[in-house]
C-alpha cells in the first residue's frame, strides 16, 4: 500500500491513512487502497480502526487528482461513494479517530463509522461549495448521521466546526481534549467491543442500518429470523453456557 499504512493487532485493523504532506487528501490511488483493504477483511479482524498520520484526518479531496481526471471525473467521484457504501457496511464494526483536518471525504468517512472519537480541537466542515463544487457522494451520509436539518445548514455555509461541536450534532460520540486521552477512549471502545461476539454485531448492525430504510415489517421480520438462528448457532451456544457458568465467552479478548 502506497497511501495507507495497515497495522493488524489481536482482532483489530488499524488502518492508517498516510499522505501527512497534504493532511491525507483523498487520492484516486487512496480510494482504491482503502476498497482493496476492505475486500480482503477476513473473519479473524473484529474492528477496523481508522485513523490519519501527521495529525490530521483527512483533508478531503485531492484536487490534483481532480484536475487531472478528464473524462474520468464522474467515475472517480463515484468511486469514493462506492467506498463509503462498502466501509458502512462492513460486519467488522468501524472505529474512527478524529484529530486535525475531517474535511469533505474525510467527513464522509466519519460519518459511515459505527463509534467516532473526536480531539476537540479538530476541525470539520463541508468546503466543497465554497470551491463551486458539490458534496455529491457524502451528502447522503451526511444526511444520515446527523439529519436533513444540521445537514443543509453545514453544506450550505460551508461552516467549519470543532470537535465539541461535532460531539454535539452526533457526528461523533466522544471527545477528548488531549492525544492522550483519546488513544485511552480507543482502548477502552476497542475493550468493549471485543466483549461481544463478531457474528452476532455483524448481524446487529446490518439490522441497524436496514432499519433506516425497509419496512418496519421485514426488518422485524428478518430479526426474528436472525435471532433464532443466533440462538442455535456455535456464538449462541457458547455465549449461554459461559453466562450460565459465569465464565467469560470464548471470543473476549
Amino acid at each position: 500500500m502506497n497511501t495507507l499504512l495497515l497495522e493488524p493487532h489481536n482482532g483489530v485493523l488499524h488502518i492508517t491513512l498516510n499522505r501527512p504532506e497534504c493532511r491525507n487528501a483523498m487520492s484516486l490511488e487512496m480510494v482504491n487502497e482503502l476498497r482493496q483493504a476492505m475486500a480482503r477483511l477476513g473473519s479473524e479482524i473484529r474492528v477496523v480502526v481508522f485513523s490519519g498520520a501527521g495529525g490530521h484526518f483527512c483533508a478531503g479531496a485531492d484536487v490534483k487528482d481532480l484536475a487531472s481526471a478528464g473524462d474520468q471525473l464522474q467515475a472517480l467521484n463515484r468511486a469514493f461513494g462506492t467506498l463509503l457504501q462498502e466501509v458502512e457496511a462492513l460486519p467488522q464494526v468501524v472505529v474512527a479517530v478524529l484529530q486535525g483536518a475531517v474535511l469533505g471525504g474525510g467527513f464522509g468517512l466519519a460519518c459511515v463509522s459505527d463509534i467516532a472519537l473526536a480531539d476537540s480541537k479538530a476541525q470539520f466542515g463541508l468546503p466543497e461549495t465554497r470551491l463551486g463544487l458539490l458534496p455529491a457522494q457524502i451528502a447522503p451520509f451526511v444526511v444520515k448521521r446527523i439529519g436533513l436539518t444540521q445537514a443543509r445548514r453545514l453544506a450550505l455555509t460551508a461552516a467549519r466546526f470543532d470537535g465539541v461541536e461535532a460531539g454535539r450534532l452526533g457526528v461523533v460520540h466522544f471527545v477528548e481534549h488531549d492525544a492522550q486521552a483519546l488513544a485511552e477512549r480507543l482502548d477502552d471502545v476497542l475493550g468493549q467491543v471485543l466483549q461481544c461476539a463478531p457474528g452476532a454485531n455483524g448481524r446487529t448492525k446490518a439490522l441497524l442500518l436496514a432499519s433506516v430504510d425497509e419496512p418496519l415489517e421485514a426488518v422485524l421480520d428478518r430479526g426474528a429470523h436472525w435471532f433464532a438462528e443466533a440462538l442455535m448457532s456455535e456464538e449462541g451456544i457458547e455465549g449461554t453456557q459461559a453466562f450460565v457458568h459465569k465464565r467469560k465467552p470464548r471470543w473476549c479478548k
